[in-house]
């Protein structure tokens, strides 16, 4: 066969356009430059431990103790090397686009694929790809390096066109797509993001599954919905590892159930609902998707990006003003708005109207659905009914991330009213009501947004005037200037507000004119497409650009190593002790990531800790009870030092031994059986944690027997740490309860006493415990789960399965495509 040149390269000029796009925005990344990403550092700190392990051993931990206390490293860094699809991200960089920016060449391609499935054209396809990849969402997450929800954002869109090509009549390649693209997309380990998605795809399948029942076409339903079911087995398989291990410790983690009956309202089967619903989109702040500083843009100083709207404010209180925050809306604090793009919006409604295909309903129902979740604590009887009854829902925090899906199906439907419109330009003429409705729906927003700003909010925050106004007499503000200091605040606000509207409107009014001048001829198809694509590069590019522009970026080394010891770190690095932990309480411990790149830490920075220590801190630790930080082996504190009661300005850190900590394990005297959770906790309000140890009755079993006397002088020492690998040796003349100074988590750590398998049991809510025996006896703590090692044999063969079933998908695709069809 010969290859077509003249119909492949639209193609391959629009996969260029890409690259180029995506090269321009992340230039500095090409000149030795890294975006300064505020995860990555985290990141960075949190693995610092498994990584080193990893040079060193040429394996995996699976374990780390560099934060709170330890932990399964599952969720923070481990390689899988017999998923043989994962590798294929890094491919499709193409080799010349560099991480993170990779996200949105693979954003905008997955996008454009869609819509030439469904036919859309070249040329509406890569606006459409661009309305995706640039919203502003992708961007701004990108610039916070939340690296594997970009790529999670970005394989949507294949999913979507895989799961519609299979129930649309292309079965075998459309299943071979579904699965390869949802295997990429359970691989970058985002499960909130999958499980947004899998929400999106049960909408869509039951609105094509109503379609082809309509249509009397229930064998091919049937057949679709067996091979999406192989597809989506075929796409967990190379997965396999860590998702075995993900829901073996989600159980386990912040994402479970608790044993606490505290409480109980705001408690679920999974996070607690203040947690869970801490970052909820404003009713309100929705209207950013139309108009993006609806709210104010991202949190930071007025002063930063708004000097001509500070213009409208009092001059004897500009400065003043101009260091107040900028974002009024409800979430404690943001890096942006959601924002989808006033021309996609228009045209999202346009396609309401407009669109013949039934399917657009039950994407509309999707988008409304997740829009609504979003509100999290704003729409708490919705978020309620998620919480306590649709499973799966209370695992994830941030309800505001539901939006994703609004972020894929508001510019999938403007993309295919495009294509119509540009297939069918008569039907503005012929049927010119939906038009006007939908330029009178966005367009007309906007206008009232600017005519009568004050109608749809008062430009405060929650609690934000009456607290502004006590700060104000406190500081002895005249009254009668309090009200011209805050409705000075109202004006700014309310300028940066109506400058944004109007900008949307200008842009709808714009795209309106072409497609309306394109469906009386007055322009061609392919201008009209060039200045719609322009138009909506335009708006999404400069709305980025307040986000992540060339003051994010720095020099690559600054981010290879993100944190400079103190000289308190130096001072605790000089200890050669092989095992002990630290508490910075210079920093939020539980949200520190830079004591973990250096030491073993007390805290640390993870949304999915262990449940019973973030229970214990809560507790315990955060009200600084001491003993329980003894019990954790906390042999440094890192300080501020103290000048005459205040804090002393200006000084460095400083390491403050701790000669009360209890090493790495001990015998005690008294082990104390206590009946549930709730008496374990509370237990260790007030102990010695050298003389007691309490364990919950249900232990009593693996426990055995216990020793009628007690040795004093009895010992117990660490004589080799590794992360995953633990070696001590203990004497004792009775023999005792020891108390292992380490996290309890029996789904993989497994002790032996002189070689031996041995029992062990948890005791004081989160360590281990142990009977030894009278004498001389040497102890191995090796975590070694299960579900890594048959995962990784599963994962393999099922990558191979797959690689297969998409040659199958393609080979059988294109034997049905070259078989005429006898009427």
């Amino acid at each position: 066969m010969k290859f077509d040149w003249k119909k492949t390269w639209p193609y391959v000029g629009a996969m260029l356009l890409f690259v180029v796009l995506t090269l321009v925005y992340f230039s500095p990344l090409l000149s030795g430059q890294a975006i300064q990403q505020s995860d990555v550092a985290h990141f960075k700190g949190m693995s610092q431990e498994i990584v080193q392990f990893r040079e060193q051993e040429k394996a995996e931990p699976l374990w780390t103790n560099a934060m709170f206390s330890g932990m399964p490293a599952y969720q923070i860094s481990v390689y899988y090397p017999s998923n043989l699809i994962r590798p294929l991200t890094t491919a499709f960089g193409l080799g010349i686009i560099p991480h993170p920016a990779t996200i949105v060449f693979l954003a905008f391609a997955g996008f454009f694929f869609l819509l030439l499935t469904l036919g859309a054209g070249v040329g509406v396809s890569v606006i459409g790809a661009i309305a995706f990849g640039l919203s502003s969402y992708t961007i701004i997450i990108i610039e916070a390096g939340h690296n594997p929800k970009g790529y999670a954002i970005a394989y949507m869109a294949p999913v979507l066109a895989g799961v519609l090509m299979t129930l649309r009549g292309r079965l075998w390649l459309g299943a071979g797509i579904t699965a390869l693209a949802l295997c990429l997309e359970l691989s970058v380990n985002h499960l909130q993001i999958t499980y947004y998605l899998a929400l999106a795809m049960g909408f869509v399948v039951v609105g094509e599954a109503v379609r082809l029942i309509r249509e009397k076409n229930l064998t091919h339903l049937l057949k679709s919905i067996g091979v999406l079911a192989l597809a989506a087995g075929l796409a967990v398989g190379p997965n396999l590892t860590n998702l075995l291990l993900t829901e073996e410790y989600g159980r386990y983690s912040t994402r479970g159930k608790s044993e606490l009956t505290a409480d109980k309202s705001n408690k679920t089967t999974g996070l607690d609902k203040d947690y869970a619903t801490q970052w909820s989109y404003g009713v309100g702040e929705t209207f950013s998707l139309l108009v993006p500083n609806f709210k104010g843009g991202s949190s930071g100083r007025i002063s930063d990006d708004n000097q001509k709207a500070l213009e409208k404010a009092p001059a004897d209180y500009r400065e003043y003003i101009g260091n107040l925050d900028q974002y009024w809306g409800n979430q404690p604090f943001t890096s942006g708005p959601v924002y989808f793009g006033a021309i996609t919006c228009f045209l999202f409604v346009l396609g309401l109207f407009f669109l013949r295909d039934q399917l657009k309903w039950y994407l509309l129902g999707a988008v409304v659905l997740t829009v609504m979740l979003a509100w999290g604590k704003n729409f708490m009887g919705l978020t309620d009914f998620f919480m306590d009854h649709i499973p799966g829902y209370n695992k994830f925090r941030a309800v505001s991330m539901t939006l994703v899906v609004a972020q894929l199906l508001v510019p999938f439907i403007g993309a295919l009213t495009l294509a119509e419109v540009m297939r069918n330009p008569e039907r503005l003429k012929t049927e010119p009501k939906p038009f006007f409705y939908s330029v009178g729906i966005t367009a007309g927003l906007c206008l009232l947004f600017w005519l009568m700003p004050g109608m749809f909010q008062d430009f405060y925050k929650e609690n934000e005037y009456a607290d502004l106004s006590k700060q104000l007499k406190e500081a002895q503000l005249p009254a009668d200037q309090i009200p011209v200091f805050l409705g000075g605040l109202s004006s700014v606000r309310e300028a940066i507000f109506k400058a944004d509207a109007m900008r949307s409107l200008l842009f709808i009014v714009a795209a309106a004119g072409i497609l309306w001048l394109y469906s009386r001829k007055t322009l061609n198809q392919m201008l009209a497409l060039g200045i719609l694509g322009i138009l909506v590069l335009a708006d999404l590019w400069a709305v980025d650009k307040r986000y992540l522009n060339a003051s994010k970026f720095v020099p690559k080394s600054q981010m290879d190593v993100p944190y400079e010891p103190s000289q308190a770190d130096q001072q605790i690095l000089q200890d050669k002790d092989p095992d002990f932990r630290v508490l910075n309480t210079t920093v939020s411990p539980f949200n520190d990531a830079s004591t973990s790149y250096f030491h073993k830490s007390i805290g640390g920075y993870h949304g999915a800790k262990l449940k019973r220590y973030q229970e214990l801190w809560d507790e315990h630790m955060s009200k600084n009870n001491r003993q329980v930080l003894n019990m954790l082996n906390t042999k440094y504190f890192i300080v501020q030092p103290q000048a005459q009661g205040q804090q002393a300005q200006g000084a460095a850190p400083m390491a403050m031994p701790n000669p009360e900590a209890c090493g790495n394990a001990w015998f005690v005297p008294t082990l104390s059986w206590v009946p549930n959770a709730d008496a374990e906790i509370k237990a260790l309000g007030n102990f010695n944690p050298k003389k007691i140890a309490f364990a919950d009755q249900r232990f009593k079993e693996k426990a055995g027997a216990l020793p009628s006397a007690f040795d004093s002088t009895g010992a117990i020492t660490l004589s080799q740490y590794k992360a995953n690998a633990l070696s001590y040796t203990s004497r004792s003349s009775t023999g005792g309860v020891a108390v292992f100074s380490e996290i309890y988590y029996d789904k993989g750590w497994e002790a032996t006493v002189d070689g031996k398998p041995a029992d062990y049991f948890r005791v004081n809510y989160v360590l281990r415990g142990m009977v030894l025996p009278a004498g001389e006896h040497h102890i191995e703590w090796k975590f070694t789960p299960a579900a890594y090692t048959n995962g990784e044999r599963l994962s393999m063969v099922s990558s191979i399965a797959l690689y297969l079933f998409l040659a199958l998908g393609f080979w059988l695709d294109r034997k049905q495509r070259k078989t005429p069809h006898v009427a």
